[in-house]
């Protein structure tokens, strides 16, 4: 498994700058193996790769097991590798012989394909391989219930170990039985965490606890103040980093949107007006991130006196408040493009939850009365698009499960950010504008 990936990686680089140098040959209109200097680039950069995605545990059971993450930790480990490339031959003065162009296109082609080389092998490493490559052990006391999920190999604890006694031999027998797994996770009853806890300690593998009274609080991992553990059940904006990328890819696709289609957009103003009296936008209240709310703007598509501000009504497939160019404008989605406005003003961004009117219902229940968890949903900024728009999750919510569909893919947004993932649900997005439920 770690060879195949490593393979994978090197192969995305090699590829990446036998790429550059052919289009820097194409550029310069010279012979593209004129200049070899890339050739020794290439020789330092590789090891130093490798070092870099083995001290950033990029082979790491727990990174290879999330595609994102591994992504993640690949492109992290080249961003260092090529700049620690580049540190050695500013200090060594080859400045006139570094091929800056080539390492520049190089660079660029390497993050993509690595990127998309990670992502690929990971998702589909179960058939790559030929079944799954982490060994995961349950032990388990009687009467305890068993998790649900797969495991390698299920033990019952009775019949071999008991983590009470403290015997050199039975600490031997837990090792021999736990040699060569990723992973070890434990059902027991409560008063005997402790001493699970104590026998695994020194078991030098990753050990876990099963605690199913934890699943009401759905917490996201272990934290600690004044040494004292907590548990964390929400997590706070991102990082400073991932939000100057979010931002800054939010507001260079909405300018470029914004003026890509204005001729359109000026058209379609023109004949919503035309079409039925009233202003040409509307507007309503909205629930947006750390459920501050705000005002959304969209194209009118429904007569003014039929306009629901609240959004307590539905609207159905054959709604007699719809216009004639609000039915085109709302089965092809265009009555949204106005949100990159709201984009640009920072109250959305491109890809997030999409936010709802303070009126919405599901089975006539308000949707924070229909599951609980809803207002989690708002820890991000709303968007023009989302997961759950993508998985199809649109139109009216006239049952409970047409909310709590879309919130558990709202929820799984907000877990696994990565600007990748916005990119991605934003091609998704194209083959979902035209939807049965867009109406």
């Amino acid at each position: 498994m770690i060879l195949g990936i490593l393979t994978v990686d090197i192969g995305c680089i090699v590829a990446s700058y036998l790429a550059a140098v052919w289009l820097h040959g194409m550029i310069a209109a010279t012979p593209a193996w004129a200049d070899v200097n890339w050739i020794l680039i290439l020789v330092v950069l590789l090891p130093v790769f490798v070092l870099t995605t083995l001290n950033n545990q990029s082979y790491a059971a727990a990174n290879l097991q999330d595609p994102f993450r591994s992504v993640s930790r690949g492109l992290q480990a080249y961003a260092l590798a090529i700049s620690a490339v580049i540190f050695i031959a500013f200090c060594l003065k080859t400045s006139d012989s570094f091929p800056r162009l080539v390492v520049s296109i190089g660079s660029g082609f390497a993050l993509a394909s690595l990127a998309l080389g990670r992502f690929l092998f990971v998702r589909h490493m179960h058939a790559i391989i030929g079944g799954n490559p982490f060994s995961i052990v349950l032990l388990h006391d009687p009467g305890q219930r068993i998790p649900q999920g797969n495991f390698s190999v299920v033990i019952s604890s009775d019949a071999y170990f008991d983590p009470d006694r403290h015997d050199p031999v039975m600490y031997d027998r837990l090792a021999q039985s736990l040699s060569g797994a990723d992973r070890v996770i434990v059902a027991c009853a409560p008063q005997r965490r402790l001493s699970w806890a104590q026998a695994l300690k020194g078991a030098n593998i990753q050990s876990e606890i099963f605690m199913p009274e934890l699943d009401a609080l759905a917490p996201l991992g272990i934290s600690a103040h004044a040494q004292i553990p907590t548990v964390i059940i929400a997590n706070g904006p991102l990082g400073l980093f991932d939000r100057f990328v979010k931002r800054g890819f939010d507001v260079a696709l909405a300018m470029g949107a914004l003026l890509f289609l204005m001729p359109m957009l000026i058209l379609i103003a023109i004949a919503v007006k035309i079409d039925s009296p009233g202003p040409v936008f509307f507007s309503q209240i909205r629930i947006g991130r750390s459920n501050q709310m705000f005002r959304l703007m969209k194209f009118r598509s429904m007569r003014i006196d039929g306009c629901d501000g609240d959004g307590a009504r539905s609207t159905a497939r054959d709604d007699d408040r719809i216009t004639r160019v609000g039915k085109i404008i709302r089965s092809t989605s265009i009555d949204e493009l106005p949100q990159l406005l709201n984009v640009l003003k920072g109250d959305m961004s491109i890809v997030g939850p999409r936010p709802h009117a303070l009126g919405s219902r599901a089975a006539d229940k308000l949707f924070w009365e229909v599951d609980q968890r809803y207002w989690h949903r708002h820890a991000a900024k709303p968007g023009l698009t989302g997961l759950a728009q993508v998985r199809g999750y649109r139109g009216a919510t006239l049952y409970e499960d047409d909310l709590r569909n879309r919130l558990q893919a709202d929820l799984e947004y907000l877990e696994h950010w990565s600007i990748w993932r916005d990119i991605k649900i934003i091609v998704l997005t194209f083959r979902v504008l035209l939807h049965r439920n867009a109406f």
